[in-house]
């Protein structure tokens, strides 16, 4: 076993590359999802031609495809929006219309009340527009994307209602959305507009492109505690079965979800208790603040009870 070679877990679904090899015997195996776990040699097998050969890709398939869920809304529209990547660094987006159904279609950036539109015009059936491309390390910085749907029908017929959906990509659920694209062919991380699509009030539409819409109303955001303790058994009932990839994403999900309200809300500081462990997820945390804007800094806290294991946010 060296490094370089692809292992997967005796005891879980994950599949990676050895980056590192101790002498203790233990290992660092980076996932398809870009994130580095910890594992003895005893708890992986190096995948070799022969079950490649046996399996074909259904090993790697199994772990890094999930299906799309089937979409409606309104009734099984067939809408999708794909980033294909080009290569490790870069990604080509589509809006991809895989329905029997025309319409005029717009995608914007939002910036707070200010919109950039990157698309707009008729999606035909069956069509795949490129309208973007962006840099996967600045995700972070992305805004969310806005998108428009008006239906083109020709024929007399029950009238089908205009949405619209809002999307903001965060890494720790974007990685989970690989798949195979309709129209393209392509593997892409690829998100349906599904049920939850909101109509459009065409009336207030109008009335936001002539300047007149009110201003909607802002609820606040509440405030977290001052400390978030990171342990999973303080995060979920029951830990046993998880693998140590999905332990890693729960923590992440958590620890965003709650600097986002403390920014939010307007908070100067925000502890995260995240133990000292192997010291994977202090290092993703660490990682992940470096590369917002709106951090004074952070550093590690309370020493004299956490050691290394906890980490002070300080908030701009």
């Amino acid at each position: 076993m060296n490094i370089g070679d692809r292992v997967r877990l005796l005891h879980g679904k994950e599949q990676g590359i050895i980056k590192k090899i101790s002498s203790s015997g233990r290992i660092e195996i980076e996932v398809e999802d870009g994130f580095v776990i910890p594992a003895m040699k005893s708890e992986v097998v190096i995948i070799n031609e022969t079950e490649k050969q046996h399996f074909g890709d259904k090993l790697s398939s199994d772990i890094q495809v999930e299906t799309p869920t089937p979409i409606s809304g309104p009734k099984d529209q067939g809408l999708y929006l794909a980033f294909v990547p080009i290569n490790d660094q870069n990604l080509s987006l589509y809006l991809i219309n895989d329905s029997q159904q025309a319409y005029v279609a717009s995608v914007s950036e939002v910036f707070g009340n200010n919109h950039r539109t990157l698309l707009g015009g008729t999606l035909n059936s069956g069509e795949a527009k490129k309208f973007d491309d962006r840099l996967l390390k600045e995700m972070d910085e992305w805004p969310a994307f806005l998108f428009r749907f008006i239906p083109i029908q020709n024929k007399l017929e029950k009238a089908i209602p205009a949405f619209e959906r809002q999307l903001k990509m965060k890494p720790t659920q974007f990685f989970k959305h690989l798949s195979k694209a309709p129209r393209l062919g392509k593997t892409a991380y690829l998100f349906a507009f599904e049920q939850t699509t909101k109509e459009l009030d065409i009336r207030a539409l109008n009335a936001d492109l002539n300047g007149s819409s009110a201003q909607p109303e802002v609820l606040p955001v509440k405030k977290p505690a001052k400390s978030i303790d990171l342990h999973i058994e303080q995060l979920v009932k029951e830990s046993k079965g998880m693998s140590n990839s999905e332990m890693l994403r729960t923590q992440l999900d958590v620890f965003e979800k709650n600097l986002n309200q403390a920014i939010a809300s307007g908070m100067d500081e925000i502890t995260f208790i995240h133990g000292v462990g192997n010291g994977v997820l202090r290092k993703e945390i660490h990682k992940r603040l470096s590369q917002l804007g709106n951090i004074k800094y952070f550093q590690d806290t309370q020493k004299d009870q956490w050691g290394y294991g906890a980490t002070l946010v300080r908030i701009s």
